[in-house]
């Protein structure tokens, strides 16, 4: 399953977590090492939901919820079943 929004193209990003010990030099220590470096990822806060295409039809969509809570969608409402045209 993807994991990339169909409206934004969002997707997981990727990079790096440092962790360091000691205390840096500015407060009084020697310096601070980096201890470990592993790999991470950003994953976008993806939904699922029920959409009314340009076409009139509903369709599942996978959306971030940036895009969600802007009201960038018609949502369906509830009964309307899969594929079937609504009436405007």
């Amino acid at each position: 399953m993807s994991k990339v929004c169909e409206y934004s193209g969002k997707k997981p990003s990727v990079g790096k977590s440092i962790v360091r010990r000691g205390k840096a030099k500015r407060e009084g220590g020697i310096g601070q090492n980096v201890t470990g470096i592993t790999r991470r990822r950003w994953i976008p806060n993806l939904q699922t939901i029920r959409v009314v295409d340009e076409n009139g039809r509903v369709r599942k969509m996978k959306v971030c919820a940036r895009y969600i809570k802007a009201g960038k969608f018609t949502k369906a409402v509830r009964g309307a079943r899969k594929g079937k045209v609504i009436a405007k």
